[in-house]
């Protein structure tokens, strides 16, 4: 089923413009009506279907972003989208407040409803009666949902939910440029990257549906606070407390989890929210379950979900909360029965897991650090590490320790290799010396982790301890090393403090694990970190990148073309498509 494409539109030679303003344009009052009926209009069985088509609507009229690069410019022409940014501040707020609603009560479309679109006695409806080419369009994609349903065979998702989603998604991340001829105004603009020299960096529109939801407010928190906000325009008010359940239900959709970090990113309120709530589990098993399975996973989910866990992270209340809620079980470890673990210590578990995946299939920098600070942030606040845990813990910095030892060779072994081609030589030289380097780094933060815990929380954590004093050979080639020698004194400083207390131990027959166990508890109770330094702590907190625009607009799109809807991939420049020979089934929806 082949429907002409907004893209097209824009596009066409024969296209007029007219010269009236954008906020008295054709487009404008036709998102003016769409955006109105549904931020005003309750979904019910009898509005579900037309809450639906003008939801479709609303993804193909903004589908001209396809057509324009990774990077926005001000020569983009998205007439509908740029319709949408000049709406009312009333008509945003509503239409925010519905989708959000849309997506935490999930409404089911009734398979064999009525609606007034349609006849109820088999006839032709209302739009159908419509001989006009839009008419055609809005009803297109009702066939299509028609398709998806037939085919689902559970029916426990929502469809109008998931596409309020994606229209929130797209608005919320849209950016339009400021053109040149434009004057910037003091207000109602931000720039791409606050390093960046003004007169370089490119600088946009506000848009109104990103500030919204960044604003939203818990109804249930303190309605004299939303009212009180009230005089500056209209504010979001939804249950956070359910926003949240609803949220840590449908964690396993990628385009939820990029609503969980918009909100966790931009509104200081939602974060707040989240970290005083003590069932963090609701929100964190979900996304170390994603975690766990992330060879099933896409790269840029898997940096979505460490972001979040990032940027929750940095703070101290988290990290201590997540210490103290133990987990009766976790079904979805395969490698070892996990029973009355701490989230705290799954999480420790999971993120190295995820370090040792990235090693060995993806080697993606990025993603090592991001894991490497997340627990750099927990390690001073670190509670009964597990046994696991702890374990896991120093097999890392083993693991990390070997691969560094086999680079320093490598670099050796080219330095003293004398080949024709010195340029090639040279340049596997300079490879090879970053890649070493970053291993430097990587083990560094290792014992800034382990050194935390041995200096902040020594007592609470026994198992930290006896995995340190089990393994202490593998700090040994490090111990005179210039980057690593100050942090390695704290643990040496550690190591000799117990291994003589086992010393003095008059024992009959040999150390098993209890009885060493013993000791370590018998003793953290006494030490009093004597001789330990004292270093600053690690603490990461994330950022944005420069050109945040350039990650967030392909990706929402690339969501929305992975729930069926198929758009011309030859005039895709949004990101790169394959483009093949098109045998879909008819029913399917391409625009």
């Amino acid at each position: 089923m082949n429907v002409f494409c907004m893209a097209d539109i824009v596009n066409s030679n024969d296209i007029l413009y007219f010269p009236a303003p954008l906020d008295q344009s054709v487009e404008y009052f036709l998102m003016k009506g769409v955006l109105n009926y549904i931020g005003s209009v309750d979904v019910s069985p009898e509005s579900c279907y037309l809450h639906h088509e003008l939801l479709n609507l609303m993804l193909v009229l903004m589908s001209t972003q396809l057509c324009s690069g990774p990077s926005p410019e001000p020569k983009d022409v998205h007439p509908f989208i740029d319709a949408a940014m000049l709406q009312d501040s009333s008509i945003v707020a509503s239409v925010v407040q519905k989708l959000l609603l849309n997506f935490v009560r999930r409404p089911q479309i009734p398979s064999n409803g009525s609606h007034p679109v349609f006849s109820d006695d088999g006839g032709p409806g209302v739009l159908q009666r419509v001989g006009s080419a839009a008419a055609n369009f809005v009803l297109l994609p009702y066939y299509t949902f028609n398709y998806f349903v037939s085919a689902s065979a559970e029916g426990t998702t929502s469809q109008l939910a998931d596409n309020s989603l994606l229209v929130l998604l797209i608005l919320i991340y849209y950016r339009k440029c400021i053109s040149m001829n434009e004057s910037i105004p003091t207000d109602g603009v931000y720039m791409s990257d606050s390093n960046t020299n003004v007169k370089d960096a490119p600088a946009f529109h506000e848009n109104p549906y990103c500030k919204a939801l960044n604003n939203a407010k818990d109804i249930q928190f303190d309605h004299a606070d939303v009212e009180g906000n009230a005089q500056n325009g209209p504010v979001v008010s939804l249950s956070f407390a359910s926003l949240f359940d609803a949220l840590g239900t449908c964690l396993k959709d990628e385009s939820s989890v990029l609503l969980l970090y918009s909100l966790v990113h931009g509104n200081c309120d939602f974060q707040e929210y989240v970290l005083v709530r003590t069932d963090l589990d609701t929100l964190l098993m979900p996304i170390l379950e994603m975690l766990y399975n992330a060879s099933r996973k896409t790269s840029n989910q898997i940096y979505m979900l460490l972001i979040i866990l990032l940027i929750l992270s940095q703070d101290s209340t988290f990290n201590a909360s997540v210490h103290k809620l133990v987990l009766p079980s976790v079904p979805w470890y395969q490698e070892r029965l996990m029973h009355q673990t701490s989230l705290g210590s799954l999480m420790v578990v999971v993120l190295i897991r995820t370090i040792k995946y990235n090693l060995s299939k993806l080697r993606d920098v990025y993603l090592h650090t991001n894991c490497l600070a997340i627990l750099a942030n927990m390690g001073p606040h670190a509670h009964k590490l597990s046994a696991y845990a702890s374990q896991r813990l120093v097999s890392l910095f083993d693991m990390l320790s070997r691969k560094y030892a086999k680079l320093a060779e490598l670099k050796n072994d080219k330095a003293l290799k004398v080949t024709p081609d010195q340029m090639e030589a040279d340049i596997i030289s300079d490879d090879t010396s970053t890649e070493l380097h970053i291993y430097t780094d990587f083990l560094r933060i290792v014992l800034e982790i382990i050194n935390a815990i041995l200096t902040y929380a020594l007592p609470r954590n026994p198992e930290v301890v006896y995995a340190v004093l089990h393994r202490q050979e593998v700090f040994q080639p490090f111990k005179n090393h210039p980057r690593f020698n100050e942090l390695l004194e704290n643990i040496y400083t550690v190591l000799d403090f117990f291994n003589s207390r086992m010393d003095m131990q008059q024992l009959d027959g040999e150390w098993s694990v209890d009885k060493v166990l013993e000791l370590i508890n018998k003793n953290c109770r006494s030490w009093r970190g004597e001789g330990m330094k004292m270093f600053t702590q690690l603490r990461f907190t994330y950022e944005q990148e420069s050109h945040p625009e350039e990650f967030f607009i392909p990706y929402a799109w690339r969501l929305i073309l992975s729930r069926g809807f198929s758009f011309n991939p030859g005039a895709i420049n949004l990101f790169p498509v394959e483009i093949h020979v098109d045998d879909s089934p008819s029913s399917e929806q391409k625009v």
